[in-house]
């Protein structure tokens, strides 16, 4: 009975650090999570393949909102996630109590102003309506760009990062703001005179980057990313996917599909050393 029992024991033990180690284990699946449009068939056309010829299989799980993909990365759903910048991250990260942080930085669709109504911006008048992100990030980035053309003036020494409505110490022209999620903006254009669209969301609607009336020019705290797990940050497969999109195949599907993105560091490094 004693030796039966050691026997099971043993057996038991076996099977959790079976068990402990398959969980360690890199996926051989990886199941990313990113909003519809661009991030989306950058993954299809440029890391996908890649990945997969190193053996993994890749599963793209798309999202049409910026609170989910998050959460399902925390709680394990998915491996990585592509979608949102640093300033987004660090916030919902905060705010959540998630262990998640940035892997790789990405080429970028910049956030502009289109119109259906108008144009030019100059056609702006007392009463026109501007539609604008409702989540604070990307709201503050509209602001400061409204800032700039001279239709509102924020208050001194706000801050860029987070500047919200409370900042505006002055409309310079009498509009108003419509603030909406960002996924419903490229639809508000029917609606309003001017709207903010963020450049993932306005591909993806079918809008041209080249029909905006004006483009923010992408500082770097508004650089989207892959995020992983903290506890992933240094696993095999997060640096695998870190690599392919730092590869030289990765740039060259940027410069044929997403022309007019804002390029990482890294691939203007890439193209100035090929020079």
């Amino acid at each position: 009975m004693f030796i039966a029992r050691r026997t099971i024991l043993a057996a038991i033990a076996g099977l959790a650090i079976a068990s402990i180690a398959s969980a360690a284990k890199d996926p051989e699946e990886i199941v990313i999570g990113t909003s519809a449009g661009p991030y989306a068939d950058q993954i299809k056309l440029g890391i996908k393949p890649i990945l997969e010829k190193q053996g993994y299989k890749v599963k793209i799980i798309e999202f049409n909102d910026y609170i989910q993909p998050n959460f399902a990365l925390a709680e394990g759903s998915l491996d990585a996630n592509v979608f949102q910048h640093i300033v987004y991250l660090n916030k919902f990260a905060s705010e959540h109590k998630l262990a998640l942080t940035d892997l790789v930085t990405i080429p970028t669709a910049p956030i502009a102003i289109y119109s259906k109504k108008h144009k030019s911006l100059t056609e702006v008048q007392d009463g026109s309506t501007v539609a604008l992100p409702n989540d604070p990030t990307n709201q503050a980035r509209a602001l400061v760009l409204l800032d700039q053309l001279g239709w509102i003036k924020l208050r001194e020494k706000f801050d860029p990062v987070r500047a919200s409505e409370k900042d505006i110490a002055s409309y310079q022209k009498k509009i108003k703001l419509v603030p909406l999620e960002a996924a419903q903006l490229p639809r508000s254009l029917q609606d309003t005179d001017y709207s903010f669209v963020n450049g993932n969301y306005a591909l993806a609607s079918g809008l041209k980057l080249s029909e905006a009336l004006v483009t923010e020019k992408i500082s770097p705290n508004y650089i989207n990313l892959v995020a992983v797990r903290t506890a992933d940050k240094q696993k095999q497969f997060a640096k695998d996917i870190a690599a392919a999109y730092r590869s030289p195949e990765f740039l060259a599907v940027t410069n044929k599909h997403f022309a007019g993105y804002a390029k990482t560091d890294y691939q203007l490094a890439l193209q100035a050393a090929a020079k």
